[in-house]
């Protein structure tokens, strides 16, 4: 499967402060961090960019295009999303949609790139983020490029910041997922964080080894 109307972006623009180096480089069970969210969803879509404000030759080494935020000045996870409609829009004829995924949770499962897939061809909502367990996960998530004059608006306009609260005054549809044993949502920010997910990796790799 490779759906040719959905971008991936990956969206990795955040600074690292709690961890206090660039995390998106750092190593969990012989890959960089970045690469486990690559892996997975270039498995299901053709076109894939990362959306960063840095150079580093990892990128170009491993051929991936790479974007820097279309607005300037930290806003947040949605100059990002906007970012990603913009690259689609001017660079992919044929693209309707962009996927987002966060670069510092490696456990995603990869269901969720399926049931964009599969939601996308339904049309029923211009907004899908995952849940799980009534927590909202939005970073995850898939967007109609017909939203892109609303968020550069409200973007510029509205000043709105919070990735939660643009999509409450949009129609909204939330995918929920469950688990049992691990929260595979768990996202990495500190020195703590990485050595939790290196012993749940190893776990994983373990138990899908029986």
């Amino acid at each position: 499967m490779s759906e040719h109307n959905i971008l991936g972006a990956i969206l990795a623009g955040g600074q690292s402060r709690r961890m206090g180096k660039d995390k998106l480089f750092l190593e969990l069970n012989n890959k960089k961090l970045i690469e486990h969210t690559i892996d997975k969803v270039r498995k299901y879509l053709k076109e894939i960019i990362i959306i960063t404000n840095q150079d580093n030759k990892f990128f170009s080494k491993n051929n991936l295009t790479t974007v820097k935020d279309c607005i300037k000045g930290q806003l947040g996870p949605l100059v990002g999303i906007l970012t990603a409609m913009k690259w689609a829009k001017e660079n992919l004829t044929n693209c309707s949609w962009i996927a987002t995924f966060p670069c510092d949770t490696p456990f995603f499962p990869e269901s969720i790139v399926e049931n964009f897939i599969q939601e996308s061809k339904k049309g029923e909502s211009l907004i899908l983020c995952a849940s799980s367990h009534g927590r909202k996960h939005n970073i995850f998530g898939l967007w109609s490029l017909d939203l892109y004059d609303k968020l550069r608006d409200d973007l510029i306009n509205s000043k709105v910041r919070k990735v939660q609260d643009w999509t409450e005054k949009n129609k909204i549809k939330n995918l929920e997922f469950k688990f049992k044993d691990y929260d595979p949502f768990f996202n990495i920010n500190t020195l703590e964080d990485l050595k939790f997910a290196k012993k749940l990796g190893i776990k994983i790799i373990n138990e899908n080894k029986q």
